[in-house]
């Protein structure tokens, strides 16, 4: 186990408490940002979740005025910050430092935060796990044998270790929800439009991706969003609004351990019953349905995510220059862009399917406020079971295994949120995701304080 957390500036705060510390002037930010530096180097050895170390700048930043002035956070390393590179975890080009912040490092630092760095994600965050062919995986601090997550597993392994309070996330198939649920974190994956995008994921043709934090409190999560909006309101979504207290309303709520031809596993089909009962526990109506996600669903989210594979091999050179080298892309990168380029005939159709699930979930959410599901169907793997250099077919037969929940959310919108309601025989964290219709983060974060309320959510430094 991987613990930063010490008796030192940061302490074991979140961020909202650092802010009334700062507040206070119990401690100052240039004492939070040097204890964050310190934990990030006491654990990056073990860990390998930094990708670009920014720590001269952070020093000399006071950062903008506003609620997290002076919170020290991390940024992934596939959005723009001015004056470095933007890597996206890959080996097939040299990234030049970006000429400025794009849209979301910026929104970041309008709330004050000093930015330390950027962290690892898998190679333009295809896979479900960052194993990096050349410098290795990002591992595990509860069990370092075994996978952080997602491609924002960066992040989410310096979170969970207590070296920075919160930090960046984003998630286009579950990667704010994926390390959330493996490190004991909660991820709040916002609704489609909730927050500005940079410019590579404005231009895509459904536009999966969005931004968000991974964070140790359910109030963190709340404050960011709070802050964001401030800054941001999203046109056409209802305003989550300043949110601080338990749910009070009983809801109905569905759940199901099966979904896109997959079935979670018995030790996470019961850990996601116990839930449910929980939830029943508390007053609501709960229920096990029929998932609407099928397998031809599963099978056009992953032609489409292959096609963004397809982009990038295709005009890598354009966009890079002239260190754009393909053999040095990884096989899951390679083989997405082989898998959509020999069906490119069949893209019109799917795309035209995986719009109509917006409307199947809108009639979904009609009748169930929220939906509960496992956010993975088995315990998390070890190093080396989603090596993306292995056979194309192996991967995504374990990919599709292990990630059969969270993409539905991606396509439809829809906002979702992993809690780090169980943990598995093996003393593994196994989250528990809680979806509900478009614009409806409140309703997730406050039925989220009140799970916090009724259980807790522990973590490594408590």
């Amino acid at each position: 186990m991987v613990d930063a957390f010490a008796d030192d500036a940061l302490g074991h705060d979140d961020a909202v408490g650092l802010a009334r510390r700062l507040a206070d002037r119990e401690v100052s930010a240039d004492e939070l940002v040097e204890a964050a530096i310190a934990r990030i180097e006491k654990v990056d050895g073990e860990l390998n979740a930094i990708a670009v170390r920014d720590y001269d700048r952070a020093r000399r930043t006071r950062g903008a005025g506003g609620f997290f002035h002076g919170i020290p956070t991390l940024i992934k390393d596939n959005v723009d910050v001015g004056g470095l590179p933007t890597q996206q975890g890959c080996d097939a080009y040299v990234g030049r430092p970006a000429a400025h912040d794009g849209d979301i490092a910026r929104l970041f630092k309008s709330m004050g935060v000093v930015a330390l760095g950027k962290t690892q994600l898998s190679e333009f965050g295809f896979s479900a796990v960052a194993e990096h062919p050349r410098i290795g995986p990002v591992r595990n601090p509860r069990d370092t044998t075994r996978s952080a997550g997602a491609s924002s597993s960066g992040t989410a392994a310096l979170v969970a270790t207590g070296a920075v309070p919160f930090a960046h996330g984003n998630d286009g198939g579950g990667s704010i929800r994926i390390p959330a649920a493996v490190n004991g974190l909660v991820g709040l994956k916002p609704s489609r439009g909730r927050l500005p995008l940079d410019a590579m994921n404005r231009q895509m043709p459904l536009r999966i991706v969005v931004d968000g934090v991974l964070t140790r409190s359910v109030r963190d999560t709340a404050a960011f969003f709070r802050e964001a909006e401030r800054r941001h309101r999203a046109p056409g979504l209802a305003p989550i609004g300043d949110v601080t207290d338990p749910l009070t309303d009983r809801l109905r709520i569905a759940y199901f351990t099966e979904a896109a031809g997959r079935s979670a596993s018995p030790e996470v089909d019961a850990l996601t019953r116990r839930t449910a009962e929980l939830l029943e526990s508390l007053g609501h109506k709960v229920e096990e349905v029929d998932a609407p996600v099928t397998p031809a669903f599963a099978d056009d989210f992953v032609l489409y995510w292959g096609f963004l594979a397809l982009l990038i091999v295709r005009t890598g050179r354009l966009v890079a220059g002239r260190s754009w080298d393909t053999r040095k892309l990884d096989n899951l990168t390679r083989g997405l862009a082989t898998h959509t380029g020999r069906r490119l005939h069949r893209l019109p159709a799917v795309l035209r399917r995986l719009r109509r699930s917006i409307s199947t979930s809108t009639d979904f959410h009609a009748t169930y406020d929220v939906v509960l599901t496992p956010t993975l169907a088995h315990e998390t793997p070890l190093i080396g079971h989603l090596d993306p250099m292995q056979d194309f077919d192996t991967i995504m037969t374990r990919l599709r295994d292990w990630v059969a929940f969270t993409p539905w959310q991606n396509i439809s919108g829809d906002p979702a949120i992993s809690l780090p309601l169980a943990t598995t025989a093996n003393g593994l964290p196994q989250g528990m995701m809680l979806g509900a219709g478009l614009g409806q983060e409140g309703l997730l974060l406050r039925l989220a304080y009140e799970l916090e309320e009724a259980v807790g959510f522990p973590t490594l430094g408590s």
